[in-house]
């Protein structure tokens, strides 16, 4: 049975008799959800009243909070929180991208051995890795390569693997790594592989065709995912006292803490500054992605009341524009 709009005549439909009362349009009445408004209520009173409850609580110790949430000492290692953030992801971002690209390789071995990195780093915790990174200078106080059966060698002394920040950026990077590499292998396999056979028809070279037609598609589906990695980011750092570095906000709260005994309010200020900084990011992943999804919801004019109601044209109808079909 076919059913066209209210008040319009369908083709190949017959008209209705003369003098016959004209067809009224159909009323929708929204459906209500009562459970829903009294879901909705609960929820908001359980919030009110452990909002209540918190502030009349002298264990929270909300003047110690006041007192400390803008204390130079955290401030300085919010900075240092950040830049062990930013660092380490600009490395891991790179690094993820070859091994990424040695995962698409046709060499098993290149494969093998980015298989092998993946995991590796995976598969064991982030802490564990921490800790193995900030023993490697007392492991391996020097690395010497040299020719066998000669005297020609070169030594190059680890004395810089000392370092707590550079440790902590290098084992942070290392395994962040490994997850940025299956997030840019699955954004590069969502490329339809006929994009790149049209841009080498086209006369396109390999970086043209990636820079200008692979990647930005593939961004689309990277970008939501390296977002939560930022922010998974941030908050892996205050693992870093495994190394141990203490410079971090969470550790710089920690040792206040410790002489004040004051725990709970130091971890509620490191707390305010961590949803501080996640939520920069996340408003800054928005626009991102946003940007990359540019016309790929985009609704073409004349099919936009079929999208609207999720209806589908059958298969084998004519086109809206077709001269048969409904205009």
């Amino acid at each position: 049975m076919s059913q066209g709009n209210p008040g319009r005549p369908v083709a190949g439909a017959t008209p209705p008799p003369a003098g016959a009362p004209a067809s009224e349009p159909l009323k929708a009445v929204k459906l209500k959800h009562p459970w829903r408004i009294v879901f909705a209520v609960v929820l908001i009173l359980v919030l009110v009243w452990f909002l209540v409850d918190a502030a009349q609580r002298s264990a929270y110790g909300w003047e110690y909070v006041g007192k400390y949430v803008f204390d130079k000492r955290i401030s300085a290692a919010a900075l240092v929180t950040l830049q062990l953030t930013i660092y380490s992801m600009v490395i891991g971002v790179i690094l993820g991208l070859v091994l990424a690209v040695m995962r698409l390789s046709p060499n098993p071995v290149v494969k093998s051995v980015a298989w092998l990195y993946l995991w590796i780093f995976r598969g064991t915790p982030v802490y564990v890795q921490l800790v193995f990174w900030g023993l490697f200078s007392l492991i391996y106080p020097q690395v010497v390569l040299g020719v066998p059966w000669t005297e020609f060698h070169v030594s190059f002394d680890l004395g810089f693997m000392q370092n707590a920040f550079l440790i902590a950026v290098i084992g942070l990077a290392l395994n962040e790594a490994a997850y940025m590499a299956e997030i840019v292998r699955a954004g590069l396999l969502s490329v339809d592989e006929g994009q790149e056979e049209a841009s080498t028809a086209l006369g396109m070279s390999w970086w043209q065709t990636m820079t200008r037609i692979v990647i930005p598609q593939a961004m689309r589906v990277i970008i939501p995912p390296t977002g939560n990695e930022v922010i998974s980011m941030l908050k892996t750092t205050s693992l870093v006292a495994a190394i141990p570095l203490t410079t971090d906000l969470y550790g710089v709260a920690r040792d206040i803490s410790a002489v004040t005994y004051t725990p709970v309010p130091l971890l509620i200020v490191a707390s305010l500054w961590y949803l501080l900084f996640t939520s920069i990011l996340m408003v800054g992943q928005y626009f991102l992605e946003k940007r990359f999804s540019r016309g790929v919801n985009a609704r073409r004019p004349d099919r936009e009341p079929a999208l609207a109601t999720g209806a589908l044209p059958a298969a084998g109808a004519p086109d809206g524009n077709d001269l048969g079909g409904k205009g």
